[in-house]
């Protein structure tokens, strides 16, 4: 298998068939000892986890400045009705 001049190689289908990887799939890549592994992403808790807080950051640089100082607590109660208006 060849590598470009910008560093990329073509997964064989058989392997992408193997683990599921579609067009769109995210990968990783883990660096073990001498080995690159490519493994398919999107699947495990940290993945998760990391694609939430880069949605929340994206959507706190969207906020105006007072909503920047608040915390999650603070904004669940400020989007909360009042209990009278519930």
């Amino acid at each position: 298998m060849q590598v470009t001049e910008k560093g990329q190689i073509t997964i064989p289908k058989r392997l992408r068939d193997a683990v599921g990887i579609l067009p769109g799939s995210q990968v990783s890549f883990v660096l073990d000892g001498g080995k690159i592994i490519i493994q398919k992403a999107g699947t495990g808790t940290n993945d998760r986890r990391a694609a939430l807080r880069a949605a929340a950051a994206k959507v706190r640089t969207s906020l105006d400045q007072p909503f920047r100082q608040m915390d999650s607590e603070a904004i669940m109660a400020f989007l909360r009705p009042d209990d009278e208006h519930a």
